[in-house]
């Protein structure tokens, strides 16, 4: 049975995760909504119900806490599901036995997940298909019974969500109703909320953008300038573009504020986690060392080791990518990859329109 439309309006809307982009999203819900947040820890629930903070962070005083999913699955027809890409399908199969086809599940992760057969691994296979990737909305559809599935992306930095600058996003999905009801709950005079119906290139968008994000920060830790930065951001563009057409995006969406919008802040600024490892790969530091250090994970990281084998295995050349790949994890200098992509024959500037 599908409920009516009237009837959500009064429902509490869930979110599943609460590091900074859940918590943050949480609170935008929560100024029109009452608002339940799934969290797995009980000193986490705890500190939410008690003190209205997760992790030192500020709450709406409207949010609560559970760790019981069936109670969560119970009494909110729209979840927002942000949790990391590696716990993701984990996740979705702990909710599936509590989901039906009457929820909607808009999910804000930009990662990847892969598929392969039982006791393989990225670093043992030759090759991938784009059959062994799935992005978040194919997740959930695999994982659960759920048919309505958006998700959420675009230049939506937490920290500058949660001072209430002004931002928009993209709510994608292959319903109309998905994008409406997303808008309805989280637009406001500071927060524009843009529909799309190519969910899977929306999706690539957010995946693909970090990247380049991690170059660009790379690019500031060594202090080359505006100039550089552009340079790289342009021709990551195209490199995003051509990999996210032969993973079944459109390329109206990479050029959208889901693509070169989320390019651009990401890449400019010290809030994003892929920009952050970058930058301090090139001021020396080990990225066993970064990843230690940081309390939430940088994306990007997975999705070069994933994306290099993609390219590598359909032929095609992500120069970018690859030589972000051998900074990343064959001790390539940063410098050095550099001047690589510097002497790369690239010899038409836009050839994707």
């Amino acid at each position: 049975m599908i409920l009516k439309n009237s009837s959500r309006s009064n429902k509490p809307v869930g979110v599943i995760g609460i590091g900074s982009f859940g918590t943050a999203i949480a609170n935008m819900l929560a100024e029109k909504s009452q608002v339940i947040v799934y969290a797995r820890k009980a000193d986490v629930v705890e500190e939410i119900n008690a003190r209205h903070t997760a992790g030192g962070r500020d709450l709406h005083p409207r949010i609560e806490a559970t760790s019981d999913i069936e109670y969560i699955c119970q009494k909110c027809e729209i979840l927002f599901p942000v949790v990391s890409s590696s716990g993701f399908r984990e996740v979705m199969q702990q909710f599936a036995p509590f989901l039906h086809p009457y929820h909607i599940l808009i999910h804000g992760t930009k990662g990847l997940s892969l598929l392969l057969p039982d006791g393989k691994t990225l670093e043992t296979v030759d090759r991938i298909k784009r059959d062994n990737i799935a992005t978040m909305s194919e997740v959930i559809l695999n994982e659960t019974v759920v048919v309505r599935v958006g998700c959420l992306a675009g230049p939506n930095l937490a920290k500058e969500l949660s001072l209430k600058q002004p931002a928009a996003t993209v709510i994608a999905s292959k319903y109309n109703e998905v994008i409406l009801e997303g808008q309805r709950l989280l637009r406001n005079d500071r927060f524009q909320v843009y529909g799309n119906q190519d969910i899977i290139g929306v999706e690539l968008s957010g995946v693909l953008k970090n990247i380049i994000a991690i170059a660009a920060g790379a690019l500031g830790g060594m202090g080359l300038g505006e100039n550089a930065k552009g340079l790289l951001i342009s021709r990551g563009m195209v490199e995003l573009i051509y990999l996210g057409k032969a993973l079944g995006g459109g390329t109206k969406s990479f050029i959208g504020l889901a693509g070169i919008g989320d390019l651009v802040a990401t890449c400019s600024s010290k809030l994003s986690r892929n920009y952050t490892v970058g930058f301090r790969l090139a001021n020396g530091e080990k990225l066993p060392d970064i990843i230690a250090d940081m309390e939430e994970v940088a994306e990007g990281i997975n999705t070069v080791k994933l994306i290099k084998t993609f390219a590598e295995s359909t032929g095609m050349r992500a120069p970018i990518t690859e030589n972000l790949y051998k900074v990343l994890f064959e001790n390539f200098k940063v410098e050095e990859a550099l001047q690589y992509l510097m002497k790369y024959p690239f010899n038409v500037d836009v050839d994707f329109l």
